[in-house]
């Protein structure tokens, strides 16, 4: 690839060259192609990672819960979003639910094209406070235990989940889920400063969306939002205009910066025209850029990525370059993949994303192959 401006990890190179063999990038800088070798023109585009999405409950007419053999076939879709590696959501749902998400995964992609590479699962749910169920379906709400999670081990494809830390029998669940390899991470919670501490302290190394399902920031009774901005845990952010005001989005850039983690949280109607969808066995009504239940509340969002990383710039005036880590090297480093994922360098997955000077995707490659858009090449 040459021609394009590149954004490493160390510098912004323009009119720079990459150098890609059998899907990983094995050369950045001012280099010459060797001869014969095919070329990408990126002249006029701004290289960047491919973008990580932690959070993602479905798109594209397709809710991951309702039906989790749908993962590949939004998968193969969802570069045109920038997006070349994500977790599926799996939201509250029986166990049957997650045990055919990992089995989905467990059998590849089959016969579906390529595109975006689904890392893991993310459980969201039901270890939550009935408080703060947001869009889960309260009945099926229930306490953590080690034995529940028996089977979420990294290598059963299960990556990353949210609970409430202040609930009975947590705190044995973070650590067995840390000794499984899976990241833990809080969210659907009324924990106080003192509770979110002790999560802290066993293993929670994140914060799922940051002041939504949650108490507001108080004074007076320091909660989770409190502790997750005093934290050093990375946290996720819907900076869609509609979960957290603009003001609130600055706010969290000037305390988290570079722990800063934009996600989507977007369901079935990502991609899809106004009207009625499925969120697990819940009915949501998308209108007007919100997904809300019949009663009001937020069901995920529309949020495409590279619409978040467009707001994220014009909310804060961060610069692109970091605005581009909060979906590429502090997803990576959270999820343990920062040495192959997140970054435009020697050794990294040639997961690739080409923007114009608006940020909008022209171009993406994931493992070096071409999915979304028509490069030239000579």
């Amino acid at each position: 690839m040459i021609g394009g401006t590149i954004y490493t990890p160390d510098e912004v190179i323009e009119r720079g060259t990459i150098l890609v063999e059998e899907g990983r990038i094995t050369a950045v800088g001012h280099i010459r192609p060797p001869a014969r070798w095919p070329v990408v023109d990126a002249t006029g585009h701004i290289v960047a990672p491919g973008f990580i999405d932690l959070q993602l409950n479905g798109a594209f007419d397709h809710d991951f819960t309702a039906d989790p053999t749908t993962i590949w076939r939004v998968a193969a879709e969802l570069p045109r979003t920038g997006v070349t590696s994500f977790l599926p959501t799996i939201i509250t749902s029986p166990p049957e639910t997650v045990a055919q998400a990992q089995a989905v995964l467990a059998a590849g992609r089959g016969d579906e094209k390529a595109g975006a590479r689904p890392l893991g699962l993310h459980i969201e749910g039901p270890f939550f406070n009935p408080a703060k169920k947001g869009a889960h379906n309260p009945a099926l709400l229930r306490l953590p235990s080690p034995a529940a999670v028996a089977d979420w081990r990294r290598e059963s494809h299960v990556w990353l989940v949210t609970l409430a830390p202040e609930l009975q029998g947590a705190l044995e669940t973070i650590a067995a889920l840390r000794e499984q390899g899976v990241v833990v991470s809080a969210g659907h919670s009324l924990a106080s400063w003192e509770e979110a501490q002790a999560g802290f302290s066993v293993g929670v190394g994140y914060g799922t969306h940051l002041f939504n399902a949650m108490p507001p920031l108080d004074h007076r009774q320091p909660g989770l939002v409190a502790a997750l901005l005093a934290s050093s845990v990375p946290v996720g952010l819907i900076v869609d205009g509609h979960h957290v005001h603009p003001e609130m989005v600055r706010l969290a850039w000037r305390l988290k910066g570079g722990q800063l983690n934009l996600v989507t949280d977007a369901m079935a109607a990502l991609g899809m025209p106004d009207g009625t969808y499925h969120l697990g066995s819940q009915l949501v009504q998308v209108a007007n850029g919100q997904a809300r239940l019949a009663d009001g509340t937020l069901a995920g969002s529309v949020l495409a990525l590279d619409e978040a990383v467009r707001n994220l710039i014009a909310y804060t005036g961060c610069s692109l370059g970091e605005a581009l880590a909060t979906v590429t090297s502090v997803p990576a480093d959270l999820l343990g993949v920062g040495e192959q994922l997140g970054r435009v360098a020697a050794g990294y997955a040639a997961d690739l994303v080409l923007l114009d000077e608006g940020l909008q995707v022209q171009k993406v490659f994931c493992g070096g192959e071409s999915v979304i858009g028509k490069p030239s090449r000579s």
